[in-house]
């Protein structure tokens, strides 16, 4: 299939990432259908054009490439491989992108589902945040070669600055997982240098300063360190997906056979962060854990919720049980539980 400037494209999964992403790939005028679960959160795409299809299979069965970026493996599995997924709702020769962060193991086996059905589906997680998406200037980490994403390129090249190219499917995958190690230890190191230097009487705002000038740096500190000092934890990515994320990590650690205690350390932390209330904050709240209790209460943090207290909120609405959540990160391929709190 020949991908062109008149090529049509789909776009399943337009929240914080995904929208500006797709954005970009309509700026440079590709013509763009998209789905999304709440269609709130396309509202901007559809004032500036973009058409709406009502479930991922609508969206999908016209167009020439397809990506998505949704939540969870389990989210990535059902788009793709349920009755009605992409891999049967998309044209032969269609071009199936997943930009999320998910299993090593599914990327292969959409892959593979693919290629039965005359179609080329690729994991290619992103990295940069929130800012990279809005800014157009992501890393994109692919599970192919570069013959393999040849012709859907200028695409990718709309809302990416860098391409690494991994090798096979799911190669993808595991790069992103490596980086998200690398990230998960770099929040967990800044999280306890502010706390350090807090209690050692420091300037916090001068520590930050002087370890970021130095080989303590990172991007993490810099981009996020600032907002935790602030008190601003809107997420540019939420905690529950990086916990979800450092979960995956650990999987295909043990299935390797390979020990990550900093990664176990950080994802016990975001774990806790979580079930106290914490999923849907930024990753930068991380520094919450550390803070006093008042600061966690305006946070909305609530220990009640792994100390015995009732399940339940006044309003009915309770957050479910590691066991029963199938999108909890220890349930996934059955990531075992140790990683996580008893």
């Amino acid at each position: 299939m020949l991908i062109t400037r008149n090529s049509k494209i789909a776009f399943i999964g337009t929240g914080i990432m995904g929208a500006p992403i797709a954005g970009h790939i309509m700026d440079a005028g590709y013509d763009v259908t998209v789905h999304n679960r709440t269609k709130a959160k396309a509202e901007a795409l559809l004032a500036r054009g973009a058409h709406w299809a009502d479930s991922p299979a609508e969206a999908a069965k016209d167009a020439d490439v397809v990506f998505t970026m949704v939540g969870y493996p389990s989210d990535v599995e059902d788009v793709y491989l349920a009755t009605d997924g992409l891999i049967r709702a998309t044209r032969r020769g269609a071009y199936l992108i997943d930009l999320t962060t998910s299993s090593p193991q599914l990327a292969r086996d959409i892959h593979d589902a693919a290629e039965v059905e005359d179609k080329h589906a690729f994991d290619c997680p992103v990295t940069g945040g929130d800012a990279g998406a809005i800014a157009g200037t992501l890393t994109l980490i692919a599970g192919a070669v570069e013959k393999d994403l040849a012709p859907v390129l200028p695409i990718l090249k709309t809302f990416s600055d860098k391409i690494f190219y991994m090798g096979g499917a799911g190669k993808g995958q595991t790069g992103k997982l490596c980086n998200q190690v690398s990230l998960a230890s770099c929040m967990v190191g800044y999280a306890d240098a502010m706390a350090l230097a807090e209690q050692g009487g420091l300037d916090v705002a001068q520590m930050l300063e002087m370890v970021g000038s130095g080989m303590g740096g990172s991007v993490a500190l810099e981009r996020l360190a600032p907002k935790s000092l602030e008190g601003d934890y809107r997420p540019g990515f939420l905690s529950e997906h990086l916990r979800k994320d450092i979960g995956l990590a650990l999987q295909q650690a043990e299935d390797l056979d390979v020990t990550l205690p900093g990664a176990d350390t950080a994802f016990a932390l975001y774990d806790t962060l979580c079930e106290i209330g914490g999923s849907r904050l930024g990753t930068q709240a991380i520094t919450l854990l550390y803070a006093e209790a008042e600061d966690q209460k305006a946070a909305g943090l609530d220990w009640s919720r792994i100390e015995g207290g009732d399940d339940e909120d006044s309003d009915g609405d309770s957050e479910a049980s590691p066991e029963s959540d199938p999108n909890d990160p220890r349930n996934f391929y059955h990531l075992p539980r140790r990683h996580g709190r008893a």
